[in-house]
């Protein structure tokens, strides 16, 4: 049982796929929490996913949106007032897509329109969704924005290829975001920087388990869950981080503090 310490509180999730996604179990901690949600996703990630599935189970609207269209974007934030009767107070940005890892296009020969189409799934969405939620005042005072990340918008991870731009741009819209909308509305907006997690989306970067491997014999913690990361996103929307914002956030386990550990020399020494 939840603490409810999101009692009373609304918001918006993006991108809860199927059970493996990070935003279903995010949603479920949510739920758990007493929030009331509406889940989003494009219209096709929604006729052949399970987003209605979990929109039963917590008992969430579903409101389709194709992240790249602003008047997708639009009508989500106006039908979620038109639900919740007003503002809301949190949402979260999980939505991420690689067209080069997709295409197995290596970093050093990207195909740029998929670039372009990569950014404006992965970050310039992120954008364009506090944009319309600013010019609406569509957040409550108070409220919090969480946008999930990777550390491989700080650091070189080869096989994460143009992700990592997108990742790092993500970030800056969150700072850059944050200023304006602390300043005006007293919203709050945040990143979140995950260990990697076996989500539909990893399973596409080539070596992810040998990765995901490494990640957990780096951290002191281990990897941390997605189900552990829905606890950290309650902590961010909730009213005990009122005074957080623009920050990136690494929810890793150590990893991103860690420079060797004794797992790693035990696991390079021969035997």
């Amino acid at each position: 049982m939840g603490k409810k310490l999101l009692a009373g509180k609304k918001g918006i999730i993006f991108g809860a796929l199927n059970e493996h996604s990070i935003a279903w179990q995010i949603a479920l901690k949510c739920h758990e929490e007493g929030a009331k949600i509406i889940l989003t996703n494009a219209p096709l990630a929604i006729r052949f996913g399970d987003t209605e599935i979990l929109a039963k189970q917590i008992k969430a609207k579903v409101i389709p949106a194709e992240v790249t269209k602003k008047e997708d974007i639009e009508h989500l934030v106006d039908e979620s007032m038109k639900h919740f009767g007003g503002q809301f107070d949190f949402a979260l940005h999980s939505v991420a897509m690689s067209y080069n890892i997709r295409k197995k296009h290596p970093y050093t020969d990207l195909n740029y329109d998929g670039f372009m189409e990569t950014l404006n799934i992965s970050s310039v969405s992120f954008h364009k969704f506090l944009q319309t939620c600013f010019n609406r005042n569509a957040i409550s005072e108070w409220g919090s924005v969480v946008a999930l990340t990777f550390i491989a918008s700080h650091r070189i991870f080869p096989q994460y290829n143009e992700m990592a731009d997108a990742k790092s741009l993500l970030e800056g819209i969150a700072r850059s975001f944050g200023l304006h909308y602390g300043n005006k509305y007293k919203v709050r907006i945040n990143t979140l920087s995950q260990s990697p997690v076996k989500t539909t989306a990893g399973g596409g970067i080539e070596g992810f388990d040998r990765f995901w491997e490494y990640a957990d014999l780096m951290s002191p913690l281990g990897n941390a869950p997605s189900e552990a990361l829905g606890e950290a996103c309650v902590m961010l929307f909730s009213d005990y981080s009122r005074y957080i914002t623009m920050q990136n956030i690494y929810h890793d386990g150590g990893f991103s503090a860690t420079g060797l550990t004794q797992n790693i020399i035990e696991a390079m020494t021969p035997q």
